[in-house]
């Protein structure tokens, strides 16, 4: 029987299918994870917020990266706890469109943050007499607003554009909902062209944030080359920028890979890991890397828990 959009009221979850016999194992796991994320998380953002010494663009921006991912993970653990207590894994149409927006937008959100921090340092290390005119109030917040708004359009122009395809089948073959999938349950012959090129648009967009916080930090580590003190700054502040890069790309890359040239016969739970490990390494590592790295902030919390202890 072919379903279209107007019929497809709920979609049907099959990446959990195979967890049952396992559920209460995996949902006390997947808490402690989201969790645990939350606590490094917020431990960072009010550490940041209640320190006045830290109201730098940099400690700012890295504010706004812990946030972005609570806001990503808030998209996906909530759901899927609900999911592993539930005999029926379901989710409505609207609220899969909204679960898509919120993933799709947390995940561009963090390369746009990342392009930001880069330039940050940039100016920092390469243009240290400038730095505060450049890095004034007005366009940090400038930079925040772009951060957030302009992954939020654009992942919004490719959801407006999924809903209006015709869907003939309500099953998507992953433990939560993302927008190539969703397109894949377009009726033949769709017209899933303007959504092709926008999502290839949207690639390109961000593909070229990767090139501009590689060129930044080319330029970075030429000027510390030849300076004692700018190659301790490098080391110390943008380092941990390099590496939750790194770790977003090969996670993000990974799950692509995979879709694209993986094995189907893979156990579901392989799977579902490739899927999700996007939404869960990144949120974890980011703050403890920023935490034991950066000296103000690992000094601010070692200071507040040995005040605690005393």
């Amino acid at each position: 029987m072919m379903h279209n959009s107007s019929h497809v009221r709920l979609f049907f979850l099959s990446g959990l299918s195979e967890t049952m016999n396992y559920r209460v194992a995996l949902f006390s796991l997947t808490l402690l994870c989201y969790c645990f994320i939350v606590l490094v998380n917020v431990a960072l953002i009010v550490t940041i917020i209640l320190d006045k010494n830290m109201h730098e663009p940099m400690y700012i921006l890295l504010c706004t990266f812990c946030m972005n991912g609570l806001y990503g993970t808030t998209g996906f653990f909530p759901k899927i706890l609900w999911d592993l207590l539930s005999p029926v894994h379901v989710i409505s149409y609207s609220g899969c469109l909204v679960q898509t927006l919120v993933i799709y937008s947390f995940a561009c959100s963090d390369m746009s943050i990342l392009a930001v921090m880069a330039y940050d340092r940039y100016v920092a290390i390469c243009r240290p007499l400038v730095y505060h005119s450049i890095m004034s109030t007005s366009r940090l917040l400038l930079l925040v607003c772009f951060s957030w708004l302009t992954p939020f359009c654009i992942i919004g122009t490719n959801i407006i554009l999924t809903s209006r395809l015709k869907l003939c089948s309500p099953y998507i073959d992953r433990p939560f909902c993302v927008n190539w999938a969703i397109v894949k349950l377009a009726c033949f012959p769709a017209d899933t062209f303007v959504n092709n090129i926008v999502a290839y648009i949207t690639i390109i967009i961000y593909v070229l944030h990767v090139f501009f916080i590689f060129c930044s930090y080319v330029y970075v580590i030429k000027t510390c080359v030849n300076s004692l003190e700018n190659r301790a700054k490098f080391m110390q502040t943008c380092v941990p920028h390099l590496t939750s890069l790194l770790i977003f790309l090969m996670t993000i890359l990974f799950d692509i890979m995979h879709i694209r040239y993986g094995s189907t016969d893979l156990p579901q739970a392989i799977d579902n890991f490739i899927a999700i490990e996007f939404l869960i390494i990144p949120p974890v590592v980011n703050p403890l890397i920023y935490g034991f790295k950066l000296t103000k902030i690992r000094n601010r919390i070692l200071g507040g828990i040995t005040f605690k202890i005393k």
